[in-house]
């Protein structure tokens, strides 16, 4: 795309930014509809949000969201009033060696999902095929969400039983052969189903998984046509594996998402990029920063490594400025997504501790 098209379409995306954070704003913090929490914390604040922040650069008028506000309960105190009576859905992420962090939602899985289903080809992922989700279960939202995800384009989602938590607590106590044991156990899962069910063609897994998956069978000798890969192990020296190695001739579809941010699309393979796999948040829903470890309100440049900061933006859950446990490279914005791009992502070395992604 020349680039006054692209500067006009990145304006736009700014400027349609800007209204949602109105928006949000507005409904998160009225007495009507904002949740128990962000009404309680408004409570000790000098000013007033709903007139104070009126774009989404006026977001650093509030504290950075801190990660311990959701671990525990009662976790009701984050369901908006404006929702109430709706069935909810409670989602965690971590939790391997304390309190995870939980999630509220009512639509936000489905919708998050089905945004992203237009972004893949009807021809790798045909409507009406099956799925196969091989991945973390249990109390995450991925489960019920690829299950969404292969139900609004017409298929059935077949998963295997996956605790990560076990396998995590197993390498921290270096029980690798135990940890290699239950990844085979989900293996053997997968082999199953993919034998039974001729009308899979579409797939979710993780990097680890998908290798240990294609060491034992013939992906395309067993119809699958697209597959849908996700994890921050997922590096230029995987992603160029995968798509030569592992699955040539099958559409290979990276993502990087969490329970709290929703699901990030990729920019289309563009081999100038050396296969980094370089990401776009679903703005306006939630935007990914990449800023200065030591100043979070300072972007770095383009092409610069910085930390992951998220800002969730959606009726059911307001996240500003949360410091996420990643890194990323900036990268501008391109066609189809006029906003910036996180590349590289990877665990941010500045936490001082390792980070154990186990089956991920």
């Amino acid at each position: 795309m020349p680039a006054p098209a692209l500067e006009n379409r990145v304006r736009h995306a700014a400027e349609a930014l800007d209204a949602h954070v109105r928006e949000i704003v507005q409904w998160h913090f009225n007495p009507e509809t904002g949740c128990e929490f962000w009404l309680n914390k408004a409570k000790g604040w000098t000013f007033d949000p709903r007139k104070e922040v009126t774009s989404f650069a006026d977001l650093k008028k509030l504290p950075h969201f801190e990660d311990d506000w959701l671990r525990g309960g009662p976790v009701r105190r984050w369901l908006p009033r404006g929702l109430a009576g709706k069935p909810v859905y409670v989602f965690e992420t971590g939790g391997s060696t304390g309190v995870p962090k939980s999630r509220l939602q009512v639509e936000d899985f489905r919708i998050d999902y089905e945004n992203f289903s237009t972004t893949l080809s009807d021809k790798a992922f045909p409507k009406g095929a099956d799925w196969l989700m091989l991945g973390p279960s249990g109390p995450r939202r991925l489960r019920l969400a690829i299950e969404h995800l292969a139900q609004h384009r017409g298929g059935i989602a077949f998963s295997v039983d996956l605790d990560p938590r076990w396998v995590i607590k197993c390498i921290k106590r270096g029980e690798v052969q135990e940890a290699n044991l239950y990844k085979n156990h989900c293996i053997d899962q997968a082999l199953t189903i993919l034998r039974s069910h001729p009308n899979i063609q579409c797939m979710f897994t993780t990097p680890k998984l998908l290798e240990a998956l294609a060491e034992k069978i013939d992906l395309t000798h067993y119809g699958i046509k697209g597959i849908f890969c996700g994890g921050t192990e997922l590096t230029p020296q995987f992603y160029r594996f995968a798509r030569e190695e592992l699955c040539p001739g099958i559409d290979f579809v990276p993502t990087y998402g969490n329970t709290l941010m929703g699901l990030a699309t990729h920019k289309p393979f563009d081999p100038a990029d050396k296969y980094e796999v370089i990401y776009h948040a679903p703005q306006p829903r939630a935007v990914v920063e990449i800023v200065d470890p030591d100043d979070a309100g300072k972007k770095v440049e383009y092409g610069q490594k910085g930390r992951v900061m998220l800002t969730t933006l959606t009726r059911e859950t307001f996240i500003p400025r949360f410091m996420e446990r990643d890194q990323a490279i900036r990268r501008p914005p391109c066609e189809p997504y006029p906003w910036d791009g996180a590349g590289n992502v990877q665990p941010f070395a500045g936490m001082g501790q390792t980070v154990v992604e186990g089956v991920y």
